[in-house]
């Protein structure tokens, strides 16, 4: 039997954010807190994480809001590192994040500059990305947009070109955070005739969603999330029956 490789690995992660940290909006109160500091009052925004995910995998991360989920993405991604804990990755693999509409979109620029931009931080030449241009344009359906300032544009309109650059450049690990919640039904269902396209190609997958029914059909694997801790990992199906049961009590108990 052939053994599966390895994609992430987490060992006992912990994240810990300092609330005050989280709350801090101006200049002077961040200044104020470096000259007079105070008993850090910290959050766990994730226990005891133990997980791995194995090459072909297609996993959707699943949880009512503040689980823990984005920030789970942001640490495989290495945009949060651990407050403690092991994070092993394959670094050999091309990773694409899309952890948020248009993250590293530059404003001022146009769609398509915004492109080779994306495409060059991804590591793509020049040359590789001119040979994409026209596709991921097409995908998008921005038209004459393409060519406009991004800053203009509607926040569907940065989901068509955010899921249009990441799903074009053949990535071999995708990790999306909450994008498919905007744009019409049409070119949601493009998006899913993509995604499950690349999927039979062999891409490792991980998404967050509230939308149960599209992780459904996206994913084999659910990871449930709660106050941060893994819950259960296993059959998306018996994951997801899970979760309506627990989330169908707490309405009821709410509404008594």
């Amino acid at each position: 039997m052939t053994k599966k490789k390895i994609i992430f690995e987490l060992k006992d992660v912990h994240v810990e954010f300092e609330k005050r940290a989280i709350g801090r909006k101006s200049l002077r109160e961040s200044l104020g807190a470096m000259f007079n500091p105070e008993p850090a009052d910290k959050t766990l925004a994730l226990q005891k994480i133990n997980l791995t995910i194995y090459e072909n995998d297609h996993i959707g991360i699943i949880g009512r809001n503040g689980a823990g989920k984005s920030t789970l993405l942001r640490v495989l991604t290495k945009v949060i590192t651990p407050t403690f804990g092991e994070v092993r990755c394959d670094d050999g693999k091309h990773i694409v994040p899309l952890l948020e509409l248009g993250i590293g979109f530059q404003g001022d620029l146009s769609g398509r500059e915004n492109c080779y931009l994306a495409g060059l931080l991804m590591g793509y030449t020049k040359k590789e990305i001119d040979e994409k241009i026209e596709s991921i344009i097409s995908f998008s359906e921005l038209g004459s947009f393409i060519d406009e300032p991004v800053k203009n544009y509607s926040s569907g309109m940065y989901a068509r070109l955010a899921f249009s650059i990441a799903t074009d450049i053949n990535p071999e690990v995708l990790i999306i955070d909450e994008v498919f919640g905007v744009g019409d039904e049409f070119f949601m269902r493009k998006c899913n005739s993509r995604m499950q396209n690349l999927l039979q190609m062999g891409l490792t997958s991980v998404f967050v969603s509230h939308d149960l029914n599209f992780l459904l059909t996206q994913c084999n694997r659910f990871i449930w999330l709660e106050n941060g801790k893994i819950k259960m990992d296993g059959n998306a199906a018996e994951v997801a029956q899970s979760f309506r049961e627990t989330d169908s009590n707490l309405i009821l108990l709410k509404a008594q």
